[in-house]
């Protein structure tokens, strides 16, 4: 068994704590200690930690490197994974370097090409890879022309920002007049046109989007592990077909991943979406970042998350093949705990306290004494443990594959 490893995740989405109870549950039985920071007190990553802060707002992308470089030196941080201001974070790898912090996510120049959907469309044409068709619209005449041609060729127009992560600000344009309908049932992603028209008038500069077809399913999400040496080291593919997934090693999927991946030096781990335009695969995005559903290829008997520490650390994996593939699955909700006491907010121009032992929370003020936090609905053992066990039970819950949608 090797020596503790202490890794740090920086404001990241809930997910993330499935990727902990991973690296917890490594097949090496190595001693993990995780830092967590978040803007929100009650985000359940700060709950599955070992140690977590609040994180300072108002933050330059300059002055949260600073920052982080600061967290790394007085934490003794082994792995970085940075999800926040990751290109700022990227470009300054020699000063974390020096601080004995390795950095998982990809180098600076990779992180610059995905992030603009636009460029990256781009560049990934340029190696033989199939894109949708797209248009870069930033005003009310360029969307129409885009939409009306699309329409013409008898396809449904959506929209998405050209610069952005997950399915934030995607749209669905539709004809239909805004009506009821509209407002029956649940929010949809559908929008009509003469709405998203009104709001562009309306605007007091000008947008910066991607408008492009509608594509079919499935999609597949696949999963990369690339080496610092850009060598692919694994490439397994979620798929999703309304509520329906599972998992695919499909060539179709997984060849045009991987040449993505090591000709774009996307290391360590990615995520890289395709949907159907047709009959054929194309793609639709490039996460450089894990993707919040990498801890579902447990199904598949992969732990990708301590893979990619052991990578980071220098020590070699091999390939990562997984032994079978799981059974279709659904996802459906779960419970995390949040932390009993939320931490108080964060100012920019408040100090950072120095710590050499977890933060220590009480109902009226953050101490620099080390916390035991006690509550009913947990015990009145250190967060720490508590959040640990709890932790391992609610994920293995929450990934439970079933057959049955």
């Amino acid at each position: 068994m090797g020596s503790r490893v202490r890794v740090w995740l920086n404001r990241t989405y809930a997910e993330n704590v499935f990727f902990m109870d991973q690296l917890r549950s490594n097949p090496q039985h190595r001693a993990v200690e995780i830092h967590a920071t978040h803007g929100d007190p009650d985000s359940p990553v700060l709950a599955a930690a070992d140690t977590a802060e609040p994180e300072p707002e108002g933050l330059s992308p300059r002055a949260y490197v600073e920052y982080a470089l600061d967290m790394c030196a007085r934490r003794a941080i082994d792995v970085f994974v940075p999800v926040l201001h990751q290109d700022a974070i990227v470009a300054q790898r020699a000063e974390f370097a020096a601080l004995g912090t390795a950095l998982l996510a990809p180098p600076a120049e990779a992180v610059a090409v995905f992030h603009d959907k636009a460029t990256a469309y781009q560049a990934v044409e340029a190696v033989g890879i199939p894109v949708p068709p797209w248009w870069r619209v930033r005003t009310e005449e360029e969307l129409v022309a885009a939409v009306e041609e699309l329409e013409a060729a008898g396809q449904r127009a959506c929209f998405k920002p050209a610069a952005g992560a997950g399915g934030v600000g995607f749209r669905v344009i539709t004809r239909t007049p805004f009506s009821l309908m509209h407002l029956n049932g649940f929010p949809s992603s559908y929008v009509p046109l003469e709405l998203v028209v009104q709001a562009l008038r309306a605007a007091d500069e000008p947008v910066d989007w991607l408008v492009m077809p509608h594509l079919g399913q499935p999609e597949v999400s696949v999963d990369c592990l690339t080496g610092p040496d850009g060598r692919v080291r694994m490439a397994i593919g979620r798929t999703k077909n309304g509520r329906r997934r599972g998992f695919t090693l499909d060539d179709a999927w997984i060849e045009p991943a991987r040449l993505l991946a090591e000709a774009f030096g996307l290391h360590y781990l990615s995520n890289i979406q395709f949907r159907m335009y047709g009959d054929e695969p194309v793609l639709m995005d490039v996460n450089t970042r894990p993707a919040g559903g990498l801890h579902q290829l447990s199904q598949c008997g992969v732990n990708a998350p301590w893979a990619a520490v052991q990578l980071a650390l220098g020590e070699e994996t091999g390939e990562v093949v997984p032994p079978f593939l799981g059974q279709d699955y659904t996802v459906v909700s779960g419970l995390r705990p949040v932390r009993p006491v939320s931490l108080p907010p964060h100012r920019a121009d408040a100090p950072v306290p120095t710590l050499s032992a977890p933060i220590t929370e009480s109902a009226s003020a953050l101490s620099s004494t080390p916390i035991t936090e006690s509550a009913s609905a947990l015990s009145s053992a250190p967060v720490e443990a508590t959040a640990s066990a709890v932790s391992a039970q609610a994920g293995t819950a929450a990934t439970a594959a079933t057959a049955t949608a």
